[in-house]
């Protein structure tokens, strides 16, 4: 397609989300299914060779900006890596292992320019199966201040409408409409409010990044709507690869998390109530499922012997995570100068 003779008034920023095996699925339905004028940025942290290459080759092919560094990265610092380079109206956070639908930018738009919206939303999907199930169709977010006596509680709100429901079965009785929660698998911003609240929170290392977003723009006197008409998928619930494994694992790491929460809680203000201790009880249950389970589910051992390969590989993976964190912690400190980031084909391109 021709590139626009004006700057377009939205920036896409695809980032990392946990593995890197989806990359070139979300790409392509980007650029096939995106009609609407866009720019966009590739913050790729640290993708196994075969990755690499392929995003360098398409910057050049498709003239997009791309952001490289050579270790992983925590969501939030590939956002803001993006960020910062944005001077569009509205800039679109996406993760690389979404796949779009045909319009659903324009329908983002829209929504923004007709309702004033902050933040837009769209019907976000999960699955191996595409734009079936719904993973999030807006929500609530917020601090809930509960009094009894002399004691106040402040307390997390957090909910996601229509989880697990099937997209055919609820989408008839969807409607753009305000709500309280959007998730960074895909979000649209107006770029402006970030002068107000100032950048994305970089000490939310992995989770709850977007509940933070949602509360800030709020105070800041923004809404979250939910736009239906645009429709994608986040594809969870495939095998990693083996190249995968290693950002898997850190990504979701004991320690990103525990780091998140406590920023949270102190950010907040908020009460260490069971919230706080049934995620301290779950720590590392991505990785269970998504590691550990499906190799032991292989062995020849039989179904007994299965669970106690669980629990021997649950011990290894505790202290693998421990060395991974340590590691990069120590790598992350040599990482902080700007000579180790390098930037390839580093003028941003329209694409209409």
């Amino acid at each position: 397609m021709n590139s626009s003779a004006a700057a377009p008034e939205v920036t896409i920023i695809v980032s990392p989300r946990e593995r890197f095996s989806h990359t070139r699925e979300s790409l392509e339905s980007i650029y096939e299914h995106t009609e609407y004028p866009f720019q966009l940025i590739y913050v790729d942290g640290g993708s196994p060779r075969h990755i690499k290459d392929y995003l360098a080759e398409q910057a050049k092919q498709k003239q997009f900006q791309l952001i490289r560094t050579d270790y992983y990265l925590s969501p939030n610092r590939a956002r803001n890596m993006g960020l910062r380079q944005v001077t569009s109206k509205y800039v679109v956070f996406i993760d690389n292992d979404v796949v779009v639908t045909p319009g659903w930018l324009k329908s983002l738009v829209q929504c923004a320019e007709e309702t004033g919206a902050t933040i837009v939303s769209p019907l976000i999907c999960q699955g191996k199966t595409l734009h079936e199930e719904v993973h999030c169709a807006g929500g609530e977010s917020g601090v809930k201040v509960e009094t009894k006596g002399e004691t106040t509680r402040r307390r997390i709100i957090e909910k996601i409408y229509k989880q697990g429901r099937r997209v055919a079965d609820v989408r008839p009785q969807l409607q753009r409409q305000k709500t309280g929660l959007a998730e960074f698998h895909c979000m649209m911003v107006r770029t402006e409010i970030f002068q107000q609240i100032g950048l994305l929170d970089e000490a939310l290392l992995n989770t709850k990044e977007h509940v933070d977003l949602c509360i800030l723009v709020t105070e800041a006197g923004g809404t979250v709507y939910l736009e239906p008409e645009s429709l994608m998928t986040y594809m969870t619930g495939q095998p990693l690869e083996l190249t995968d494994i290693n950002y898997y694992m850190l990504r979701w790491s004991d320690a990103w998390e525990l780091a998140s929460l406590k920023r949270l809680r102190d950010k907040w203000n908020l009460t260490e109530d069971e919230y706080f201790k049934n995620k301290y009880k779950r720590l590392g249950w991505r990785r269970n499922m998504a590691i550990i389970n499906p190799f032991a589910s292989k062995l020849p051992i039989g179904k007994f012997g299965s669970r106690a390969a669980v629990k021997i590989l649950s011990v290894m993976d505790k202290a693998l995570n421990r060395y991974i964190t340590t590691r990069y912690t120590q790598m992350s400190v040599q990482n902080q100068t700007p000579t180790n980031l390098e930037k390839s084909a580093s003028t941003a391109s329209s694409h209409s």
